[in-house]
């Protein structure tokens, strides 16, 4: 540990400073600071050499005649540079009875914090209780962003009807041995890998969360290994504007922004959007008995929604507090948020966890026009942004198909249940099937804007089990993260194919392979967006865990040697995604103009059983045929799904040849073809599937006339 240096009261002019910008901002006499608070009595800015000092290098008591303004309490300190530390201290009245929770003993955190610096000497057990932590609290680094040389670099804006989104870990997707890359686990880590997201035909990479979390906020043992459990996943937000420091090559530093912005470039150069998992609606200081590391203690009834007693926090997001999205101070703070990481870091879009929170009002009741998802979307600095819903909270708020707003996409929940029912072999889910491949306009019905591409469809995500163990695994196994398996969800609509877990059975492995490449053609050839969980394109397991957000180790590290041992499943993907590429019919956007939702079950579609034109929709049914039509300069294509244990032979349209692209029964490389014009063509007018198979054929285009 560093030793602390001594307080310097007079080192640096304190002027009035201005209230906007809030947080520091950098000009060339020194730094103005700006934060939000209602009830304080009195704000002392302190200043650190170090982030480890036990006692602040200088401290700078704020006037509240000359350094406030309305509820905004400011300075200018001149001469003050670039990466410079500071905190602050607020003094007010501590009435937990009355949401007041005032304690000058802590160190507290800007909300607005450009990069936040810390090691080992933050513990989140010292910012709990009354006494003073200043030695062991997090400090807000002032950041000057410019200059940096983006080559002429901007989000690239890419249509959304070409997205192929890949969802991936900072730290995981490069951290295991096996990854090869110089520096694991970070920002410039990931770059070494864009081009394996190059060659799989990837568009987007979403990003678990990057804002600056706190990793401590999980504090307990696996019970079977004794090792230390972390939050992994970082749900836990302290510093919204603030790159997460963890995921740096040089942590505890300002390097940690141009690291970040390099990886962005680098994307960017490649083609890649960048797509951010953004934490609003809770933070990381827990409920009225976690730490106080910023928000509670600057303005607590302010950041959150407080319990009718304004004693504890309600809790819409099972994660201890919710942010008080439609308060004017906060409104403003996200939006701010928002606007900061596209212009200073250029990424592409957000998907806003548990979205249907920020819906909230200040009592927790759901608004029906919440006004800062209205502000985000008409936010010009925000207009050619992707927003990405995941339409619900967790306390029973459930709005897919029903979230404010114009062009928001939407996380497609049913979409993944669907696909994962149907080829399981569950009763009744033919037509739920044949709904979510032609774009959920049953689910959308309400929203004239709507159009397919704002399903995000995926069938695995970071939250449940990955491709691998949804067909290894028919209950969760949990125990490791410390919970007695409580945690975790147990309606995974999984299935593990004939014995739980591992094993060396050829038919039962065989039979996973297949219900793998089944559910990721279903996934590639339906209408809407696609997403992908990374490393399920090599079959990455996390032993049945489903709920892995404290496992920072193996259990969730990308395990890159799997990508050579599964290359024929890494092929299959890639050959998948560029099908989806190749035919409009397959990415054309399609909208309801003012049609009956019903309708467009069949826009282009049409839809067979084993029968041409006899779709079995009943109960009992498991198969099901869809002929997409073509679009002019495209050919059209035919998908047979079976889900039944025998085979069934399906009679094909007469009016077309049609070739073999795909069948997830045939071994590799026989399973999808390498280049269409290669495919067999099929002399028999029926196609025999085989059992939990599923096919798509391609139509051989008509000879072209012979000239005379």
């Amino acid at each position: 540990m560093s030793r602390a240096a001594p307080a310097r009261p007079c080192d640096h002019t304190l002027l009035a400073g201005s209230p906007a910008p809030l947080g520091a901002t950098v000009s060339a006499e020194g730094v103005n600071f700006s934060i939000y608070s209602t009830h304080a009595d009195a704000v002392e800015l302190l200043l650190f050499d170090r982030y480890d000092q036990s006692a602040p290098s200088q401290v700078l008591p704020l006037d509240p005649e000359a350094n406030r303004t309305y509820y905004y309490w400011h300075a200018y300190v001149s001469g003050l540079q670039a990466g410079a530390l500071y905190a602050y201290r607020v003094h007010g009245p501590y009435l937990p009875e009355e949401g007041l929770l005032f304690s000058p003993a802590k160190a507290l955190l800007d909300p607005y914090s450009a990069v936040v610096a810390y090691g080992s000497n933050w513990r989140r057990a010292e910012a709990q209780g009354l006494h003073d932590n200043v030695q062991s609290a997090l400090k807000a680094m002032v950041v000057d962003y410019g200059p940096y040389d983006w080559e002429g670099d901007a989000p690239l804006q890419r249509p959304v009807r070409e997205s192929v989104i890949y969802e991936a870990h900072v730290r995981g997707f490069t951290r295991h041995p096996s990854s090869g890359v110089r520096c694991p686990g970070t920002y410039r880590g990931l770059i070494e890998k864009i081009p394996y997201l190059q060659r799989l035909g990837i568009t987007a990479i979403e990003l678990l969360p990057v804002q600056q979390f706190d990793p401590q906020e999980v504090n307990r043992r696996d019970p079977l290994t004794g090792a230390p459990l972390s939050n992994y996943w970082g749900y836990a937000p302290v510093a919204f504007f603030a790159p997460h420091q963890g995921y740096a090559c040089e942590p505890g530093s300002h390097a940690v922004v141009d690291e970040f912005r390099d990886m962005v470039k680098a994307l960017h150069r490649a083609g890649i959007e960048v797509i951010l998992d953004v934490v609003f609606n809770h933070t990381g200081e827990g409920n009225e008995n976690g730490p106080t590391i910023s928000f509670r203690g600057l303005e607590n009834g302010t950041y959150y929604i407080l319990s009718p007693e304004h004693c504890g926090y309600l809790d819409f997001t099972g994660c201890a507090n919710t942010v008080n999205a439609n308060h004017s101070i906060v409104r403003r703070m996200i939006r701010d948020c928002l606007r900061h990481w596209v212009q200073v870091y250029h990424v592409d879009g957000f998907r806003f966890d548990l979205a249907s929170a920020l819906s909230r009002d200040t009592q927790g009741q759901p608004l029906d026009n919440p006004p800062i998802l209205w502000e985000i979307e008409s936010d010009p600095v925000l207009a050619g942004t992707k927003l990405i819903a995941e339409a619900w909270d967790a306390s029973g708020l459930y709005q897919l198909g029903g979230f404010t707003g114009d062009r928001w996409a939407e996380w497609n929940g049913r979409f993944r249940d669907d696909v994962r029912r149907f080829f399981r072999g569950d009763p009744g889910t033919a037509r739920d099937l044949a709904w979510r491949l032609t774009g959920s306009f049953d689910l959308f019905r309400g929203k004239a804007s709507y159009t397919s591409h704002r399903s995000i469809n995926y069938v695995t995500a970071h939250d449940g089990f990955t491709l691998a163990d949804l067909v290894s695994y028919s209950r969760k196994h949990n125990l490791a993260n410390g919970e007695d398996n409580r945690d975790g969800t147990d309606y995974n609509h999984s299935w593990n194919c004939g014995t739980e877990g591992p094993t060396n059975d050829p038919e039962i492995l065989n039979l996973r392979a297949r219900q793998m490449r089944n559910m990721l053609t279903a996934l590639m050839i339906a209408r809407g967006t696609p997403m992908i969980l990374g490393g399920d394109e090599f079959a990455r397991t996390q032993a049945g865990n489903n709920n892995a957000y404290c496992q920072d180790n193996e259990t969730s590290w990308h395990n890159w040697s799997l990508a050579e041992e599964r290359a024929d499943l890494v092929r299959f993907v890639r050959l998948l995604v560029a099908l989806r590429q190749r035919h409009p019919t397959l990415t054309k956007e399609h909208r309801m103009d003012g049609r009956p939702y019903d309708a467009m079950l069949y826009d282009g579609v049409l839809f067979h059983g084993v029968h041409i034109s006899q779709p079995d929709w009943g109960y009992h049914s498991h198969s099901l045929a869809m002929q997409l039509q073509a679009l002019r300069g495209d050919t059209g294509l035919y998908a047979i799904m079976n889900a039944y244990h025998e085979p069934l032979e399906f009679e094909l349209p007469s009016e077309s040849r049609w070739r073999r692209l795909i069948d997830t029964a045939l071994a590799s490389p026989e399973d999808i073809v390498e280049n269409e014009s290669e495919g067999p063509v099929l002399a028999d007018p029926r196609y025999r599937a085989a059992p939990h198979s599923m096919v798509v054929l391609g139509e051989v285009p008509p000879l072209s006339p012979q000239s005379p």
